[in-house]
């Protein structure tokens, strides 16, 4: 069975950075270490390599779907986080842990998805933020036309990308400090600091959307006016 056969079934990660208990007696999967598990696989277990994709893959879409918008690529992304994963697998040093280990591949290889498309100059970390839409004077607020979710998608886009990248492990996916430093192979006083700066400039971002906001119907009046 070639590990590309591998379908992946939505089903939460064994690693659970948020404290929550993985689905594996839902699944119906034995509880068997993710050490084990690993090692069988490096043994050419593929189906050892097959629950290791059932405990992560719902997770890992997850994160990557919070660096970009497109469920389709996420999904790509993810399928070839694991086959990437599976290639290195006499890479991975068994004395630590997997999942951070999978993470790193996984944001890894989002980013340099995204680096490639900035490059050919069609920049869309996220599919429409309020910059690029064409203001409707007939709206007072713009940001009626997006959710939430989206509103905080736009003020990440402006975020650089190490400190980005602790914002949405550590505040939107809950991982722990310990687990974001591991994924980011940073010490955990460097996430800590990194965290502080990040979330300063999202708030910064954000503040300065606002005033954005506010300010534009006074100004769409005033160029009327003239």
């Amino acid at each position: 069975m070639a590990v590309k056969s591998l379908k992946m079934n939505q089903s939460d990660s064994g690693f659970c950075p948020s404290g929550e208990d993985s689905d594996l007696e839902k699944s119906g999967l034995p509880a068997v270490s993710d050490a084990r598990l690993v090692d069988e696989a490096r043994r050419g277990d593929t189906e050892a390599f097959g629950q290791l994709v059932l405990r992560y893959e719902r997770r890992v879409i997850r994160v990557i779907r919070r660096f970009m918008p497109d469920d389709q690529m996420a999904q790509d992304l993810t399928q070839e986080a694991f086959l990437r994963a599976f290639d290195r697998l006499e890479q991975f040093d068994p004395s630590r842990r997997f999942g951070p280990w999978l993470f790193r591949i996984a944001v890894n290889l989002t980013y340099d998805h995204l680096r490639r498309v900035k490059r050919r100059g069609k920049w869309a970390l996220f599919s429409e933020t309020a910059q690029e839409r064409t203001p409707d004077p007939a709206t007072a607020d713009p940001r009626a036309h997006l959710d939430l979710s989206q509103e905080v998608q736009a003020v990440m886009a402006d975020v650089p990308e190490a400190y980005r990248t602790v914002l949405i492990l550590r505040d939107l996916e809950g991982f722990s400090t310990s687990e974001v430093a591991a994924v980011t192979e940073r010490s955990e006083a460097t996430i800590r600091w990194r965290l502080a700066e990040a979330r300063r400039m999202f708030r910064e971002v954000w503040e300065r959307r606002e005033r954005s906001f506010e300010e534009s119907p006074a100004d769409e009046k005033t160029d009327l006016e003239r």
